[in-house]
């Protein structure tokens, strides 16, 4: 046996569902993933935003590939099932999923208002978490799928600077930890995706520079990868996990007494 018969087999991603499609990462993986054949359904909350994407990715697609999509508000958690609904039946089936939707909260915000903090929390993590919930249950009975999920390296611990903001993605982190637990033996890859500093408007107030910062191209590629390969963790690009490794190892008596 040679040793590239051991490696795992690449996982497919011919139907793909995109939640959050209009953010500039996901907009990336959508191109990504029709022009390696994939057939997709954008799920957006800005029209026109939606509609322009959708249009460049049908000039983009071939005959055989769908590519569709629907406008919401996906912290409206009422609609999850629909939503899915909808994407199963335009596609055929759902071979993957990429939730990416999501806020970078103003910290000082956050902390001055009680409702401002929830308010993200529920946008960061909870709505993220109704819609996990139902596509886990969805892919777990048809035994086979990528659920794959754009969370932060902020969620690996709590910082000052954005802590409501890291608090939501460290949530979903963990429920991600155990849906992968519990899907493992349905042949179901969970993957917590965990980009550092991407420059894109969602950061657009924040001083860029430095090499650090990584463009949504580079991360998408990263993603589209992680999800064929159906990782657990993956961390983009791949430094930030040893700069994660160290601060997360520095001891309380000391953290707290830095400015981060």
């Amino acid at each position: 046996m040679s040793l590239f018969s051991l490696r795992p087999a690449k996982r497919p991603l011919r139907r793909v569902v995109l939640l959050g499609a209009t953010s500039a990462i996901a907009e990336q993986v959508a191109r990504r993933l029709v022009a390696q054949g994939a057939s997709l359904y954008c799920v957006g909350r800005q029209p026109q935003k939606l509609d322009a994407l959708l249009d460049d990715l049908n000039v983009r697609a071939g005959s055989a590939q769908r590519i569709d999509g629907s406008c919401a508000d996906l912290t409206d958690s009422a609609r999850h099932a629909e939503l899915i609904d909808a994407a199963e039946q335009h596609l055929g089936g759902i071979d993957a999923v990429l939730i990416a939707h999501g806020t970078l909260p103003d910290q000082q915000a956050c902390s001055a208002d009680a409702n401002t903090a929830l308010e993200q929390i529920n946008t960061n993590a909870l709505s993220v978490i109704s819609l996990l919930t139902h596509l886990a249950n969805r892919l777990e009975q048809q035994q086979h799928g990528v659920i794959a999920v754009i969370g932060s390296v902020a969620g690996d611990r709590g910082r000052q600077s954005n802590y409501v903001y890291g608090a939501a993605k460290g949530m979903v982190a963990i429920f991600l930890q155990g849906l992968r637990n519990r899907l493992a033996g349905a042949n179901v890859a969970v993957v917590t995706i965990k980009p550092g500093f991407v420059d894109t408007p969602m950061t657009a107030g924040l001083n860029k520079g430095g090499p650090l910062w990584a463009t949504p191209e580079r991360v998408a590629q990263g993603i589209v990868r992680a999800m064929h390969k159906g990782a657990n963790v993956v961390y983009l690009p791949w430094f930030w996990r040893p700069i994660m490794l160290i601060i997360k190892h520095i001891p309380e008596a000391l953290f707290k007494r830095m400015s981060l």
